[in-house]
């Protein structure tokens, strides 16, 4: 492998197994009060230090599997394609799944069905954040992972007709019935914060995204490519990384705050307990669209380089 081959895949694998060292640390810090890997230049301490070599044995794992890799630039660009699809197969089945499920507890708690069945000192756990979060809404995030592993499609049309559907009704229940609760908007909302976030990374990979073109179809193909190549890493991949570092960055963080204490919007019990799964939503369409924009970039040194396997993207799919 030449060098110039092997530090450009050093470069975008490290990008994303870093961000995985990352994500483990946040972990530590947040959930086990673990002081951050970078403590140790300020206060020495053990938990820094092991929270510090899992950066480093995850990079050196890194360079060695993509050292001993053969596979060229093209088969690098697919393999993380193949894995955001299932990322993004995996959410869209989660809040699916969750956003179903969750507006029934809602509706259930509003109408005190539960206090019917389960009377009241059991069904007051419902009104409790935490309650839901744990043993409902995990159960359902690992079943979403699941179903994903076993099933083929994205699901952006069918969440888009479900959006649809709900805003309907909600048109329904108010004007026919007079009925509307605060839980039926947040559901519309939550499936439509998923679908514009989720699809951003597919929608790239599509070439879906519109683009303001002055002079880049007037280019050479290669120059095209070169293009490409670097707009994946200046504009792309540093903005990825920005947010991805924002979401995490401390435990009063954007994302790190909302989860660590289950929270929901200001209507509280009328509602559905959705607000930190949207907060989460940035961080997964950062990472979404880190993971494809790397694979962009594998794609373009693939295409300049005229690897075998060039994809041709349909006229009506881009813009």
């Amino acid at each position: 492998m030449k060098t110039s081959d092997l530090l450009l895949k050093l470069f975008g694998w490290l990008s994303i197994s870093l961000v995985v060292a990352y994500l483990i640390d946040n972990v530590m810090i947040v959930g086990f009060n673990f002081p951050g890997a970078f403590s140790i230049f300020t206060n020495f301490s053990l938990e820094g230090l092991i929270e510090f070599f899992i950066y480093i044995i995850i990079a050196l794992i890194t360079f060695f599997i993509v050292r001993k890799s053969n596979s060229n630039f093209r088969s690098n660009s697919q393999l993380l394609h193949n894995l955001n699809i299932y990322l993004i197969r995996s959410f869209f089945w989660i809040i699916l799944i969750t956003g179903l499920v969750d507006i029934a507890i809602a509706f259930m708690r509003v109408e005190k069905i539960f206090e019917f069945f389960l009377g009241k000192e059991i069904s007051s756990n419902f009104s409790r954040p935490v309650f839901v979060g744990m043993y409902f809404h995990v159960p359902l995030i690992i079943l979403g992972f699941i179903i994903a592993k076993f099933t083929k499609t994205i699901g952006f049309h069918w969440l888009s007709l479900l959006i649809v559907a709900s805003e309907l009704l909600i048109v329904i229940t108010r004007f026919v019935f007079s009925y509307e609760q605060t839980f039926m908007g947040d559901l519309v909302r939550y499936w439509y914060a998923g679908l514009f976030l989720f699809a951003s990374a597919y929608t790239l990979y599509e070439d879906g995204h519109v683009r303001v073109d002055i002079i880049y179809q007037g280019l050479k193909e290669k120059t095209k490519n070169l293009v490409n190549c670097f707009g994946s890493i200046l504009l792309g991949w540093s903005t990825s990384v920005v947010i991805i570092l924002l979401c995490f960055y401390g435990k009063q963080s954007i994302v790190n705050s909302p989860v660590a204490n289950f929270e929901v919007t200001q209507q509280g019990s009328v509602g559905m307990f959705i607000k930190y799964h949207m907060a989460v939503f940035l961080a997964i369409f950062g990472i979404t669209m880190l993971i494809q924009f790397i694979s962009y970039f594998f794609e373009s040194i693939a295409d300049y380089k005229n690897e075998k396997g060039k994809r041709i993207i349909e006229t009506s799919t881009s813009h």
